[in-house]
């Protein structure tokens, strides 16, 4: 079944933060269970190895402790390895989250965690989890390209991290494509979810992605 990650944003326009499931490549990678989730260090690093240079996030348990302990168990698992910035949208955000096979993603796309109070606000830089609504954040992420936190804040974003090495590569990746369907001629949500990284490589072959996650 279809998970959607759609969250209203209001600016001068209308905006929509989305994101849904996907399916993977054409080999299976090994579908590793989802585990329960450990207490996250107070405070450690995520490395992103993209094909546009290196990420880091510097995350903090304190400001979403809900959130950032299902992060780091994503992260351990390897379950943001060969996934997609399907969302770059200049002065506004870039989101992932997506795993590219299909049956990686549904371990984990019914997550629905708890929402975390928000403590520190959508600047530029910060790491979010994108969601549909209260108790709605599975995998996605975004990372805020401008100020957003009076749009964002008040709708229950809370930052878990924020990048302290890596916003040149962040400013270089691939956003021609735009928006995602159906508001845009970006990538299409349903066929993230049942094709996932065939269906990208194939119509969105210039899309950057993760090479690797790591905790530093």
């Amino acid at each position: 079944m279809r998970r959607w990650r759609v969250a209203a944003i209001s600016a001068a326009a209308c905006l929509a933060l989305i994101g849904c499931s996907s399916a993977n490549e054409s080999k299976k990678a090994e579908t590793k269970q989802p585990a329960r989730n450990e207490p996250a260090p107070a405070v450690f690093q995520v490395k992103l190895d993209t094909t546009k240079g290196d990420i880091v996030i510097e995350v903090h348990r304190d400001w979403a402790p809900i959130g950032v302990d299902h992060f780091y168990s994503l992260v351990k698992t390897g379950f943001y390895d060969n996934v997609r910035f399907f969302r770059v949208l200049r002065n506004f955000v870039v989101q992932f989250g997506i795993n590219g096979n299909p049956d990686v993603n549904r371990l984990w796309s019914n997550a629905n965690l708890p929402d975390d109070p928000v403590k520190e606000h959508n600047t530029v830089g910060m790491v979010t989890y994108a969601k549909a609504g209260p108790h709605s954040r599975t995998t996605q992420l975004f990372i805020n390209l401008k100020d957003n936190s009076k749009q964002l804040d008040p709708q229950g974003f809370a930052p878990i991290g924020k990048v302290i090495s890596g916003m040149t590569p962040i400013e270089f990746l691939y956003s021609s494509y735009g928006e995602m369907a159906p508001t845009g001629t970006g990538p299409d949500p349903s066929q993230i979810e049942l094709q996932g990284n065939a269906y990208l490589e194939s119509k969105f072959p210039r899309l950057d992605y993760i090479r690797k996650a790591t905790i530093q």
